[in-house]
């Protein structure tokens, strides 16, 4: 009985639940994986399904794996050369310039993108989010459209610190396109994928020191 009434307390919104909720944000500050970590604890304690989470197992794990990679990378791209550029941008990223011809920072930087962008930002603002959020707003098409924009702000207001404006404003329309996404399949593996490979795509661009070639292809 006491570990349904813990598992209860952390799926409800009193004081286990908010604990639960600040526990996971304060371990999302130190490292987006440590927060993901915490999500799946609290899934797992709380007896959350992990599908309300969008753990679910896809019908394909190849045929989504490789839709979102091309989809990823081809996201990538179009936000380059023509959103970015349309908001009037920097063609060079200051705060990654850093990689530029630097091969000893590709290990390092390229498993951040994929474990932590691709793995673990997706479990917290998609994942865990979209299902506390829904718990609290429903799951009609107005939630569902304020949960898309509202995890979108807070995407764009956690990249701000380290990346400026600029970064606040792509990584808004990532997260308004992934959570859009994620609204409808209410599933994880794909959107990982595609997180993972829009990142991998922008350190390649930085890494082979054609940022702005790629951001003028269009606006010259």
């Amino acid at each position: 009985m006491t570990g349904d009434r813990i598992a209860a307390g952390l799926r409800g919104f009193g004081p286990l639940g908010i604990v639960a909720f600040l526990l996971i944000a304060a371990g999302s500050l130190v490292a987006a994986p440590l927060g993901a970590v915490l999500v799946l604890v609290w899934t797992r304690l709380s007896r959350t399904p992990w599908r309300e989470i969008g753990y679910v197992r896809p019908k394909s794990w190849a045929g989504d794996l490789a839709l979102g990679v091309v989809f990823g990378a081809a996201f990538k791209l179009v936000m380059k050369a023509i959103v970015m550029p349309l908001l009037g941008a920097d063609p060079i990223n200051p705060a990654y310039h850093y990689l530029a011809g630097n091969r000893a920072a590709l290990p390092g930087i390229l498993l951040a993108v994929i474990v932590g962008a691709g793995w673990g930002e997706e479990t917290l603002f998609r994942g865990y989010l979209f299902e506390r959020l829904g718990k609290l707003f429903g799951t009609g098409i107005w939630a569902r459209s304020f949960i898309v924009v509202f995890t979108a702000a807070l995407f764009g207001l956690a990249h701000y610190s380290g990346q400026g404006l600029a970064g606040a404003e792509q990584a808004t329309i990532t997260g308004l396109v992934f959570g859009t996404i994620f609204a409808v399949t209410g599933q994880l593996w794909m959107i990982m994928c595609a997180h993972a490979a829009f990142d991998v795509a922008a350190v390649a661009i930085i890494y082979w020191d054609v940022e702005s070639a790629v951001a003028h292809l269009v606006f010259k």
